[in-house]
């Protein structure tokens, strides 16, 4: 069965910690084999832990040990099912050695039972992508009609993944979504299903392995982002309504939400009146405002400051749309976009609206 197959990070120094016993039985007919396994996978080659015949009716049973609870796969010749195996586990598995792809049911585990089933949606999408790509590198000219073909089939797929990690909270089947998140495109669903699966499945040696990766891109990702909490909040000067100028710094000593903006966004005019509700809130204990506007238009500007009732004398702007300075040194790829700066200059959180906006200024001022 070719299969996108777990890379399980374990050594051999792993192998001498504690024993746990289980118990996989079940019938798979139609097998090109005489002998099941349980193993792990390591990519090109299998560690087998014990084994067992298949009888002429396709029955099996499989009982012994296996260093941890963990991810491990029955294997049966150059096929596998994957398989959460935890201490006196009894599971059985039932399927067609000649379609082990479409035909598999695993009962008393419905956690492999639900990681197998999504691994199948998964190896097919797969599948559909490495075909796709044969078809282009041998024709480039078909490039635009298969990548139309294939956005179709991307968004189910999302579709199916998020559905996957939706109906499966804090289970150790989630390992098998981890695989199809792109961690720098979606660092955020990433974190999440890691911290389920440490609290789920954490004395895995393979989830040990993945915290620690995990713990290891955070880190370098929190090295690269000039906006991580607890970094110096980039300096900049700007040209007021008046034509003055005023540096974010000239504000030091206060709590400083920056906001960019702009007159024609919808989402940021909505949120308006909740920043000027928390501005009259704790404006007399040390908390201000520092609007940055992408506006193009000086009078529509001026317009939505006056309507909105935007009170804080911090309202700045080059007019240059999203050539803005300002926004190009902070990022800003879409408005609303705020930064909450804390007395000494340095970022507190990024991207706070509404509740959390709320939640974040209570806990600095209340």
């Amino acid at each position: 069965m070719k299969k996108v197959l777990f890379i399980l990070a374990l050594t051999s120094s792993l192998f001498s910690w504690g024993q746990i016993t289980t118990k996989v039985s079940g019938n798979i007919f139609n097998a090109k084999t005489d002998s099941v396994y349980i193993a792990q996978f390591f990519g090109k080659h299998y560690i087998n832990y014990h084994g067992a015949k298949i009888d002429d009716k396709g029955n099996f049973e499989l009982v012994g040990s296996v260093p941890a609870m963990d991810y491990y796969v029955l294997r049966i010749g150059n096929q596998h099912i994957e398989l959460i195996l935890r201490d006196k586990c009894d599971i059985k598995v039932y399927g067609d050695g000649a379609d082990l792809e479409n035909f598999v049911n695993i009962v008393n585990s419905s956690e492999s039972s639900n990681m197998y089933k999504f691994m199948q949606k998964r190896n097919k999408f797969e599948a559909l992508s490495m075909e796709a790509n044969r078809i282009i590198n041998a024709d480039p000219s078909k490039r635009d009609s298969v990548n139309k073909s294939m956005s179709g089939q991307y968004q189910r797929f999302q579709g199916d993944l998020k559905a996957f990690i939706a109906r499966n909270p804090n289970s150790p089947a989630l390992f098998a979504a981890v695989n199809a998140v792109d961690a720098k495109a979606d660092f955020q669903t990433y974190e999440s299903l890691v911290k389920q699966l440490v609290g789920a499945f954490g004395d895995s040696p393979t989830i040990k392995k993945l915290e620690k990766n995990y713990l290891g891109a955070k880190a370098q990702a929190l090295a690269n982002d000039k906006l991580a909490p607890g970094k110096e909040a980039p300096d900049f000067e700007e040209t007021k309504p008046d034509g003055s100028k005023m540096k974010l710094s000239d504000l030091r000593g206060n709590v400083v939400l920056l906001d960019f903006w702009a007159s024609w966004c919808g989402p940021c005019r909505r949120e308006n009146p909740h920043v000027v509700k928390l501005y009259e809130k704790y404006k007399d204990q040390g908390f201000t405002v520092m609007s940055v506007s992408l506006d193009k238009d000086k009078q529509r500007w001026l317009d939505a400051i006056e309507k909105d009732h935007l009170a804080w004398p911090n309202h700045v702007s080059d007019l240059k749309f999203w050539s803005s300075k300002a926004a190009k040194l902070y990022g800003v790829s879409g408005i609303p976009f705020t930064v909450l700066i804390d007395k000494d200059g340095k970022i507190i959180r990024t991207k706070l609206r509404g509740a959390q906006l709320t939640e974040e200024l209570s806990r600095l001022f209340d």
